[in-house]
Protein backbone atom coordinates (compact mmCIF):
# COMPACT_ATOMS: atom_id res chain seq x y z
CA UNK A 1 0.00 0.00 0.00
CA UNK A 2 1.33 3.45 -0.86
CA UNK A 3 1.54 6.15 1.78
CA UNK A 4 -0.41 8.55 -0.45
CA UNK A 5 -3.49 6.32 -0.28
CA UNK A 6 -3.61 6.33 3.53
CA UNK A 7 -5.87 8.40 5.74
CA UNK A 8 -4.68 8.21 9.34
CA UNK A 9 -5.95 9.87 12.50
CA UNK A 10 -3.53 11.62 14.85
CA UNK A 11 -4.56 12.81 18.28
CA UNK A 12 -2.67 15.89 19.42
CA UNK A 13 -3.41 19.37 20.70
CA UNK A 14 0.06 20.64 19.77
CA UNK A 15 -0.04 22.58 16.47
CA UNK A 16 3.75 22.29 16.04
CA UNK A 17 3.59 18.48 16.30
CA UNK A 18 0.61 18.32 13.95
CA UNK A 19 2.48 20.40 11.36
CA UNK A 20 5.64 18.26 11.67
CA UNK A 21 3.73 14.97 11.48
CA UNK A 22 1.73 16.13 8.46
CA UNK A 23 4.91 17.27 6.70
CA UNK A 24 6.90 14.11 7.45
CA UNK A 25 4.08 11.68 6.56
CA UNK A 26 3.15 13.50 3.35
CA UNK A 27 1.54 12.41 1.00
CA UNK A 28 -0.62 10.52 3.54
CA UNK A 29 -3.79 12.29 4.63
CA UNK A 30 -3.22 13.00 8.33
CA UNK A 31 -6.46 13.88 10.09
CA UNK A 32 -5.62 15.72 13.30
CA UNK A 33 -7.98 15.35 16.23
CA UNK A 34 -7.61 18.17 18.71
CA UNK A 35 -9.15 16.25 21.60
CA UNK A 36 -7.99 16.52 25.20
CA UNK A 37 -7.09 13.41 27.15
CA UNK A 38 -5.60 13.15 30.62
CA UNK A 39 -2.05 11.85 30.26
CA UNK A 40 -0.62 9.40 32.72
CA UNK A 41 2.25 11.06 34.60
CA UNK A 42 5.13 8.61 34.62
CA UNK A 43 8.76 8.50 33.58
CA UNK A 44 7.97 5.17 31.83
CA UNK A 45 7.42 6.37 28.25
CA UNK A 46 6.26 3.01 26.90
CA UNK A 47 3.55 2.78 29.58
CA UNK A 48 2.59 6.44 29.06
CA UNK A 49 2.21 6.00 25.26
CA UNK A 50 0.20 2.79 25.67
CA UNK A 51 -2.20 4.52 28.08
CA UNK A 52 -2.43 7.58 25.84
CA UNK A 53 -3.15 5.39 22.81
CA UNK A 54 -5.94 3.47 24.55
CA UNK A 55 -7.56 6.71 25.71
CA UNK A 56 -7.27 8.19 22.20
CA UNK A 57 -8.90 5.13 20.63
CA UNK A 58 -11.78 5.29 23.14
CA UNK A 59 -12.33 8.99 22.31
CA UNK A 60 -11.97 8.68 18.52
CA UNK A 61 -13.48 5.23 17.98
CA UNK A 62 -11.24 4.52 14.97
CA UNK A 63 -7.62 3.50 14.44
CA UNK A 64 -5.50 6.38 15.72
CA UNK A 65 -1.94 7.23 16.60
CA UNK A 66 -0.40 9.37 19.30
CA UNK A 67 3.14 10.40 20.02
CA UNK A 68 5.20 11.38 22.99
CA UNK A 69 8.58 13.01 22.82
CA UNK A 70 10.88 13.38 25.78
CA UNK A 71 14.39 14.21 26.86
CA UNK A 72 16.64 11.71 28.60
CA UNK A 73 19.35 13.68 30.41
CA UNK A 74 22.50 11.62 30.95
CA UNK A 75 23.52 13.32 34.21
CA UNK A 76 20.05 12.55 35.63
CA UNK A 77 20.13 8.82 34.76
CA UNK A 78 17.88 9.47 31.75
CA UNK A 79 15.30 11.45 33.69
CA UNK A 80 12.83 13.12 32.94
CA UNK A 81 11.77 10.85 30.03
CA UNK A 82 7.98 10.66 30.07
CA UNK A 83 7.81 13.61 32.44
CA UNK A 84 9.67 16.04 30.17
CA UNK A 85 6.76 18.45 29.72
CA UNK A 86 6.25 18.93 33.46
CA UNK A 87 10.01 19.24 33.96
CA UNK A 88 10.36 21.76 31.11
CA UNK A 89 7.34 23.84 32.21
CA UNK A 90 8.80 24.05 35.72
CA UNK A 91 12.35 25.04 34.74
CA UNK A 92 11.91 26.93 31.46
CA UNK A 93 14.62 27.30 28.80
CA UNK A 94 17.09 29.57 30.62
CA UNK A 95 17.18 27.62 33.84
CA UNK A 96 17.21 24.24 32.08
CA UNK A 97 20.23 25.25 29.98
CA UNK A 98 22.00 26.98 32.88
CA UNK A 99 21.73 23.86 35.05
CA UNK A 100 22.35 21.06 32.54
CA UNK A 101 24.28 22.81 29.77
CA UNK A 102 27.01 23.94 32.16
CA UNK A 103 27.71 20.43 33.50
CA UNK A 104 30.67 18.43 32.27
CA UNK A 105 28.16 15.78 31.18
CA UNK A 106 25.63 17.73 29.10
CA UNK A 107 24.61 14.74 26.97
CA UNK A 108 20.94 14.14 26.26
CA UNK A 109 18.83 11.84 24.10
CA UNK A 110 15.65 13.11 22.46
CA UNK A 111 13.25 10.23 21.94
CA UNK A 112 9.86 9.98 20.23
CA UNK A 113 7.55 7.04 20.72
CA UNK A 114 4.58 6.64 18.39
CA UNK A 115 1.65 4.56 19.62
CA UNK A 116 -0.80 3.24 17.03
CA UNK A 117 -4.01 1.43 17.92
CA UNK A 118 -5.43 -0.46 14.92
CA UNK A 119 -8.51 -1.49 16.98
CA UNK A 120 -6.99 -4.87 17.86
CA UNK A 121 -3.49 -4.14 19.06
CA UNK A 122 -1.24 -1.27 20.08
CA UNK A 123 1.97 -0.96 18.10
CA UNK A 124 4.86 1.25 19.20
CA UNK A 125 7.60 2.81 17.05
CA UNK A 126 10.59 4.68 18.42
CA UNK A 127 13.09 7.18 17.10
CA UNK A 128 15.93 8.87 18.95
CA UNK A 129 18.66 11.42 18.40
CA UNK A 130 21.67 11.93 20.65
CA UNK A 131 22.78 15.46 21.41
CA UNK A 132 23.91 17.98 23.97
CA UNK A 133 22.36 20.78 25.98
CA UNK A 134 23.84 24.24 25.29
CA UNK A 135 24.72 26.60 28.15
CA UNK A 136 21.97 28.97 27.02
CA UNK A 137 18.88 28.53 24.82
CA UNK A 138 19.38 29.37 21.14
CA UNK A 139 16.81 30.18 18.49
CA UNK A 140 13.04 30.61 18.74
CA UNK A 141 11.45 29.31 21.94
CA UNK A 142 7.99 28.60 20.62
CA UNK A 143 8.32 24.81 20.32
CA UNK A 144 9.16 23.44 23.74
CA UNK A 145 12.80 22.43 24.17
CA UNK A 146 13.98 22.75 20.54
CA UNK A 147 16.03 25.78 21.68
CA UNK A 148 17.90 23.58 24.19
CA UNK A 149 18.87 20.58 22.05
CA UNK A 150 21.91 20.41 19.75
CA UNK A 151 21.92 17.12 17.81
CA UNK A 152 25.29 15.37 17.59
CA UNK A 153 27.25 16.41 14.51
CA UNK A 154 25.64 19.86 14.46
CA UNK A 155 26.40 23.25 15.97
CA UNK A 156 22.83 24.58 15.94
CA UNK A 157 19.85 23.72 18.11
CA UNK A 158 16.74 22.25 16.49
CA UNK A 159 15.16 25.70 16.87
CA UNK A 160 17.99 27.37 14.94
CA UNK A 161 17.81 24.76 12.16
CA UNK A 162 14.23 25.54 11.27
CA UNK A 163 11.47 23.08 10.55
CA UNK A 164 12.75 21.66 7.23
CA UNK A 165 16.27 20.85 8.39
CA UNK A 166 15.07 19.57 11.75
CA UNK A 167 12.49 17.30 10.09
CA UNK A 168 15.23 15.61 8.05
CA UNK A 169 17.07 14.32 11.16
CA UNK A 170 14.71 14.51 14.13
CA UNK A 171 13.66 11.76 16.50
CA UNK A 172 10.08 12.30 15.31
CA UNK A 173 11.26 11.66 11.72
CA UNK A 174 12.88 8.36 12.74
CA UNK A 175 9.78 7.19 14.63
CA UNK A 176 7.42 8.27 11.83
CA UNK A 177 9.59 6.56 9.20
CA UNK A 178 9.26 3.28 11.14
CA UNK A 179 5.51 3.88 11.52
CA UNK A 180 5.00 4.63 7.82
CA UNK A 181 7.02 1.54 6.88
CA UNK A 182 4.67 -0.52 9.03
CA UNK A 183 1.58 1.13 7.51
CA UNK A 184 2.74 0.55 3.93
CA UNK A 185 3.52 -3.10 4.55
CA UNK A 186 7.25 -2.69 4.85
CA UNK A 187 9.20 -4.60 7.42
CA UNK A 188 9.55 -2.78 10.72
CA UNK A 189 12.76 -3.53 12.56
Amino acid sequence: MALGTLRIRFLSRNEHKIREVTSILSPADVVASNVAIDELQTADTEKLVRDKCLKAFKKIGHPVFVEHTGLYVSSLNDFPGGLTQVFWDTLGPERFCAIFGAQSDNRVIAKTVIGYCDSKKIHQFEGSVHGTIPQSPKGPRDFQWDCAFVPNGNTETFAEMGELRKNEISMRRHALDAFSSYLTGGRYV
